[in-house]
């Protein structure tokens, strides 16, 4: 205890309380560290019991109902007392039995498990799948039973005995529903009971491990939480101890050096807080003629800022009527580019219709001289067959025939001269009617070419006028961005001044609170020194 004590006389204030903070820290941490430690031992231990064992249980038992219902419900299917009616609801618990094996297996397999129980669970699922074939076989008999339609196979034989009827159909449908109730006891008893029976056999180990699993995980958390309990009272009846023991070395170590250098340090208070309070007035008088001039430059900087916001407002306003009349002077200028484009095409339209009017002028003078020619061969035709009729004249009865043709013949060739005339007529018609075309056209495409001229003409004057409006519109963008950044800057020349305006009276303040502060220092110092302290 004097070494301890010596020690902390030894240090410095600083590391006594330091040193003091941390072993009482440490004790603290100790404690709660053993009982962290002990609550998450418990936990593990009631998670182990309720989200694993107890569901894994529960799970195994509904397989173990299950298995056992649908066996004794085998037996319940071979008693020859009960009816169609009772094998039947049978027949359905044994599907209802079967439902609750699969909610089971479905409870359980997910759930974790221990190297042991699942080779437990291995062994056990082996086992099962044999029973379960076997039962599947034993019902696919039963039903195969139940069409033949005889509850009692050998009384029903006894009674077709006594009728004489040893070799009816009906004996013989009697021997084979025997012969299948025989198979069902076999199967029943010889192959399904004994499977029935290993399989609960090693149902019955892993539900026997997971009890044992369970048993020890209660074990544990009894143990974990006696654990507990020792420690808490150990630390009930050793920490206020080790607490008192504490304050004793610290209020002898701490407490004594502390009331010595106090009395050092009144008479230095009580002086010093004289000459503050001095400087303190002073100063509060020089920051109170700071404040009124600071407040008075945010004024005139306010003023400033509002008609410099003006000004950017209205160099905006230019800003965008500029943008508005270059966008239209671009959309004129984009208006005549596409007249242009438009007249362009137009001329090369025109030139393409006088060239194709003069190959139509062409063609008509072929046509012309194609009627020409059939005109001709018209006429010859008609000399043809007027000598011709006249040859058939002379041959007398023997021409007649020829006769007729020869006349078909040129009142065919006249109208051929006929349709010949009238094409001639309409070709000439169509070559007076191209001749006009081709001179409208001719005067339509040097009209085009006219307004050609004119349209790029047009076009040259909106770039010069587009390049003007650009250069205005960049112009006032330019006193717009300008008057923005000016406007930018004396808001932050406000905002400074605002600051220091707040700061000179945050001051102010300070030096008030400082004033009563020192005042209250100097009456605690008094006090100090009244009760003998300095």
């Amino acid at each position: 205890m004097k070494s301890v004590i010596n020690f902390f006389k030894n240090c410095q204030l600083q590391f006594k309380l330091i040193n003091a903070f941390i072993l009482m820290g440490l004790i603290v941490f100790f404690v709660a560290f053993l009982g962290w430690q002990g609550t998450l031992n418990l936990s593990d231990e009631l998670n182990e019991i309720s989200v694993v064992r107890l569901p894994s249980i529960l799970g195994l038992k509904k397989i173990d109902q299950g298995i056992r219902n649908v066996y004794f419900g085998n037996f319940s299917l071979l008693n020859s007392h009960f009816g169609n009616r009772e094998k039947q609801a049978i027949i359905e618990q044994i599907k209802i039995d079967t439902d609750l094996i699969k909610t089971g297996f479905s409870d359980y397999e997910f759930l974790p498990r221990t190297v042991k129980e699942d080779q437990l669970w291995q062994e056990f699922k082996l086992r099962f799948n044999q029973w379960e074939k076997q039962q599947q076989n034993l019902i696919n008999l039963y039903y195969e039973f139940e069409k033949m339609g005889i509850l009692s196979p050998d009384r029903t034989q006894l009674n077709l005995w006594k009728k004489g009827q040893q070799n009816s159909p009906e004996m013989e449908k009697a021997r084979q529903a025997a012969l299948l109730l025989s198979q069902l006891h076999i199967q029943a008893r010889s192959i399904n009971q004994p499977l029935f029976y290993a399989t609960a056999t090693s149902l019955e180990k892993v539900i026997q491990e997971n009890q044992k699993i369970a048993e020890s995980a209660k074990i544990n958390a009894d143990k974990t939480i006696n654990s507990s309990k020792s420690w808490s009272v150990l630390g009930m009846i050793f920490g206020p101890g080790i607490a008192l023991i504490l304050g004793i070395i610290l209020s002898i170590a701490i407490a004594r050096p502390i009331s010595q250098s106090l009395k050092g340090l009144v008479n230095t208070v009580v002086n010093s807080s004289t000459e503050i309070a001095a400087t303190v007035e002073e100063q509060e008088r020089i920051v109170a003629l700071q404040a009124a001039s600071v407040n008075q430059t945010t004024t005139t900087m306010d003023e400033l800022g509002r008609t410099s916001r003006q000004a950017a407002e209205q160099a905006e306003a230019s800003s965008q009527i500029a943008k508005k009349v270059l966008n239209l002077s671009h959309d004129g200028a984009n208006a005549v580019s596409k007249t242009l484009s438009g007249m362009t095409i137009l001329e090369a339209k025109v030139s393409e219709i006088a060239r194709q009017i003069i190959t139509l002028n062409e063609q008509a003078q072929q046509i012309n001289s194609i009627s020409n020619l059939v005109g001709d061969i018209a006429n010859q035709t008609n000399m043809l067959a007027l000598n011709a009729s006249i040859e058939a004249v002379r041959a007398g009865e023997q021409g007649l025939g020829f006769n007729v043709v020869a006349l078909e013949i040129r009142k065919l060739a006249d109208e051929t001269r006929e349709s010949a005339q009238k094409i001639n007529t309409l070709i000439e018609q169509i070559r007076q009617g191209v001749k006009g075309t081709v001179v409208a056209a001719e005067d339509g495409k040097h009209t085009v070419q006219q307004n050609l001229k004119m349209v790029e003409e047009t076009t040259a004057i909106f770039s010069k006028v587009t390049s003007a409006i650009d250069q205005v519109s960049l112009s006032s963008q330019q006193i717009y961005l300008t008057s923005q950044q000016q406007v930018l800057a004396i808001e932050a020349v406000i905002t400074a001044m605002n600051s220091i305006n707040n700061g000179a009276q945050q001051t102010v303040i300070g030096i008030s609170q400082t004033k009563s502060e020192t005042q209250q220092l100097k009456n605690a110092a008094h006090h100090l020194k009244v009760l003998g302290v300095g």
